[in-house]
């Protein structure tokens, strides 16, 4: 089976702003297959934001499956992601999908896992994939020790990402809140 790799995904919450970035690298194996693959979205009338690393087809399905906990519990995050992540875990199916999700909106950044994780962190920092130690890292570094906006902070910490790790790109997707 040949394995899948490439996805950096970082949140920073920064003075009342909010970044979500993702990098753009599909690598199969030794190969990389994509350059621009958009791995961060809005979803729930634009005000919901998620960044994925894992299997594509996994995280479109997490992706819709969110959504619809969002309608259901009339967009509220908190709620929704947690029903999502007890479902994950429950479910036969849902137990089988390689993902995970940073699920970010005004208020609110969440790591959510098929072990049934619901993972606030403390910092306001939350980074997932393959680059996600380093993107987090750097986060945290230039949170604490500049004066930069949320979206500066995720694109200088992306950048530093991708000259470290060899799944990780230059070529990012930035949404805000």
């Amino acid at each position: 089976m040949q394995a899948f790799h490439g996805t950096t995904i970082l949140a920073v919450r920064h003075k009342g702003k909010i970044a979500l970035a993702g990098d753009g690298q599909v690598t199969l194996n030794n190969t990389v297959v994509k350059h621009r693959a958009k791995k961060v979205r809005r979803i729930y009338n634009d005000s919901i934001l998620v960044g994925f690393a894992g299997a594509t087809a996994d995280a479109l399905n997490l992706s819709e499956r969110l959504e619809a906990k969002l309608e259901r519990y009339n967009g509220n995050l908190t709620r929704a992601a947690v029903e999502l992540a007890k479902d994950w875990r429950t479910d036969k199916y849902l137990r089988r999908l390689e993902a995970l999700m940073i699920a970010v909106d005004e208020n609110n950044i969440f790591l959510v896992s098929g072990n049934g994780d619901v993972i606030e962190p403390d910092e306001g920092i939350l980074a997932i994939g393959s680059g996600g130690v380093a993107a987090q890292a750097a986060a945290q570094a230039l949170t604490a020790h500049t004066a930069m906006s949320a979206r500066e902070i995720v694109e200088a910490a992306m950048q530093i990402a991708a000259d470290i790790c060899v799944f990780t790109n230059h070529e990012l997707t930035i949404e805000e809140a």
